[in-house]
């Protein structure tokens, strides 16, 4: 049974919500007749909700709690869950991998041209998704600008091809390069700069390369864009609209590959290992003899670089770039990729990748209430599962004691 108090916490919150939803949802104006439309059964229904659901979702929380209690082991440590299960799972990565790999090339087989873009635009955000997670994930760097990086791949090709004929596959490396250097030019003067600091000057970076872009018309084209950027080829080959974009798709599949097998990599070198002690703590990895600065400047510069690299397939993709194409919600968006897939996670980040892309496209038809139910969404995600997806482990060694030279 709920106790008087539990009663009366969920009718404030229905008050609060039918107070606040008010000129929503029952006022209605008709501005061609001039009229108001009272819809008075609208505000009972908002209250009749928040009250059941204040009572459910204080009923979560408290299974939350007890199954936290319950799942605590002997150690102190939290049992990892289903999916944590099957990623380290030895047994099944090799399946789970051959399967994967076989829906993913049969895929543009099996279903229409459209849903072939959709795809490889959740692949083109998996790899900027996996590159910010060197910077925020393995380092510890907050950083709310990454769609700058995007921006400047995407306008090294769109610009190298419109002035001097340079094709996609001499603008990739071009792009990654520039994309690398910028990444650097930004973490020199902010290497002392830490936490909320830190969020606000990348978030002015991003802001201020993307008014830049839109304001300098002569060097890149404006609020108007550029049009007519060639989609990638294959030895000078020819493609018609639905090869490019099979083609497209396979070159997004090698590029996601080759990412996860770097950064995979990476993480496993000194250098992963330097970035993960200057996420978990700075003073500390500063006094171990770590150069803090090389540290810095090498995360923001390889998480720039996979920017870049995405930035030159994007604009390959869509042919046609403008700045509204890189604002702040892009950002936003990569970074939610990195939180909700699991901070430091690759396989997390993937997943992350395509549930955030994919299902608001797969919501287009519930109209407005797509983006509604995908925040509510997001906001249970956190709640009871801050960690995300997959949580990323972190490897311990154990020294063992030598018995017989004991």
């Amino acid at each position: 049974m709920f106790s008087l108090q539990e009663i009366k916490k969920s009718g404030i919150a229905a008050i609060w919500f039918m107070f606040l939803t008010f000129p929503i949802m029952v006022i209605r104006v008709n501005p061609l007749e001039r009229t108001i439309q009272w819809r008075w059964e609208n505000m009972l229904y908002v209250g009749i909700g928040v009250f059941a659901f204040s009572f459910l979702w204080r009923e979560m929380l408290r299974r939350k709690e007890m199954g936290l209690k319950k799942k605590m082991q002997e150690d102190g440590s939290e049992k990892p869950g289903f999916l944590q299960k099957a990623a380290e799972n030895p047994r099944l990565i090799l399946p789970a991998l051959g399967l994967v790999m076989g829906i993913a090339l049969l895929f543009p087989h099996l279903v229409n041209p459209y849903q072939i873009s959709i795809m490889t635009l959740a692949l083109i955000y998996v790899v900027l998704g996996l590159g910010l997670n060197i910077v925020v994930g393995q380092a510890g760097l907050l950083n709310l600008g990454y769609v700058a990086f995007f921006a400047v791949g995407a306008y090294t090709y769109a610009l190298l091809n419109k002035h001097f004929g340079l094709g996609f596959w001499a603008c990739l490396p071009i792009g990654a390069g520039m994309a690398a250097l910028f990444g650097i030019l930004l973490a020199l003067p902010i290497l002392r700069l830490r936490g909320d600091y830190l969020a606000i000057v990348t978030l002015g970076f991003g802001e201020i390369t993307r008014i830049v872009l839109e304001n300098w018309g002569k060097f890149s084209g404006g609020p108007i864009g550029i049009r007519g950027i060639p989609r990638p080829d294959f030895f000078g080959m020819s493609f018609s609209l639905s090869e490019a974009i099979m083609y497209i798709y396979y070159l997004m599949i090698a590029a996601v590959i080759l990412t996860i097998f770097v950064i995979n990599r990476l993480q496993n070198s000194r250098l992963g290992r330097a970035w993960v002690a200057l996420r978990e703590d700075e003073i500390a990895c500063q006094a171990m003899g770590i150069d803090k600065a090389k540290v810095k400047l090498s995360a923001f510069a390889l998480g720039a670089t996979w920017a870049g690299m995405a930035g030159v397939i994007f604009a390959g993709y869509n042919t046609y770039i403008n700045p509204k194409s890189f604002t702040f919600m892009e950002s936003v968006i990569i970074l939610s990729i990195v939180v909700l897939g699991g901070m430091g996670s690759i396989l997390g980040v993937v997943l992350g990748g395509l549930i955030m892309i994919l299902l608001p496209e797969y919501l287009r038809e519930v109209g407005h209430y797509r983006m509604l139910i995908f925040g509510a969404a997001m906001i249970i995600m956190m709640v009871f599962r801050p960690q995300g997806l997959i949580q990323s482990k972190r490897k311990a060694y154990e020294f063992q004691e030598d018995k017989g030279a004991a």
